[in-house]
């Protein structure tokens, strides 16, 4: 064993690529440090304190809630693994971060320059800009179709891609996409989808009477907020690994409010936040077990990797747009 660590050095060992990496810690009530090397956080009690290790080569994203603090060897660490931290509310929501999303990212100049130069490469041109956007909810819509015709638990709690009401969502979204002629139509076209959706899951769990809305305290407009914020780390560690910048969007941002982190958050939200936030809420879970729940899902649907080659094909191809 001796010899083995002698002839091993901290260099040797592989970081786990992003795409690949299982976890999204959301913590509270604790300070996150560093402790013998390792980034820990501590929870104490009235007789002692408990230490408990965070794996940060398999984590993508921290999310320090209520009560949290964290020190500035534990973001040394954090950030030489590449790691987003994020401060948040309870539950994850909201971001403190007024109306951006912002993270403290890690500073890397050996991030790839590749995507950052193609995706300027078409970013100022309003039409390849839109040609970009519609890939973006083409790929969407080809996304949820996946995940709700495979995955049988979805189908348990009643969502199936091929519904009457979510083809025919799917088929007016789909006109709307090929047909609109700037942005703002695509917008609207968009809302109107995602109304749509709501109205379909939310007959299936018998909540007739749902609204959505940000600041409304029911469970389903609570999980759909929580739902989205961790969407939302995985899309902003995305574009960081890539070294595109969030402000250069190509929908959200000129007439609605919102980064990249937004377009690239919502090609997962509407397949596996959306349905899960309104089975979870009809069965009156917390918020833990429907953290836990997304999380899950995003592991077994490889919502990084579909998240990562989305940006990287529209990086590498849409200047060629004509």
């Amino acid at each position: 064993m001796n010899a083995m660590n002698n002839m091993l050095s901290k260099s040797d060992f592989k970081v786990i690529l992003h795409s690949k990496r299982a976890n999204i810690y959301y913590l509270e009530k604790c300070r996150v440090m560093q402790k013998d090397g390792c980034v820990v956080y501590l929870t104490q009690s009235r007789d002692k304190n408990l230490f408990w290790n965070i794996p940060v080569a398999n984590t993508t994203v921290i999310l320090l809630g209520n009560g949290t603090s964290i020190t500035q060897g534990a973001m040394r660490l954090l950030c030489g693994a590449g790691v987003m931290v994020g401060f948040c509310g309870g539950g994850s929501t909201p971001l403190f971060a007024g109306t951006d999303i912002e993270w403290l990212s890690p500073e890397n100049e050996y991030r790839p320059t590749a995507y950052m130069q193609g995706w300027m490469s078409f970013w100022y041109d309003e039409s390849k800009r839109l040609k970009a956007a519609k890939v973006f909810q083409q790929e969407r819509c080809r996304f949820l179709e996946r995940v709700w015709s495979s995955d049988e638990e979805l189908q348990d709690e009643g969502f199936y891609a091929d519904d009457a009401a979510v083809e025919d969502a799917l088929a007016f979204y789909r006109d709307k996409i090929e047909n609109a002629a700037q942005v703002t139509e695509l917008l609207a076209a968009e809302a109107e989808f995602t109304k749509n959706l709501y109205k379909y899951a939310a007959a299936n769990v018998q909540m007739r009477e749902f609204v959505r809305k940000r600041e409304a305290d029911d469970k389903a407009n609570v999980f759909l907020n929580h739902g989205n914020y961790l969407a939302y780390g995985l899309a902003a560690c995305t574009l960081w690994v890539l070294g595109i910048p969030h402000g250069f969007a190509v929908m959200h941002g000129k007439t609605r409010r919102g980064a990249l982190v937004f377009d690239v958050a919502d090609l997962i939200k509407d397949s596996i936040v959306l349905p899960w936030s309104f089975a979870c809420a009809s069965k009156d879970w917390r918020d833990k077990e429907f953290r836990e729940k997304c999380l899950e899902k995003f592991t077994e649907h490889k919502v990084l990797d579909f998240m990562f080659d989305v940006v990287k094909r529209v990086s590498l191809e849409a200047g060629d747009f004509s």
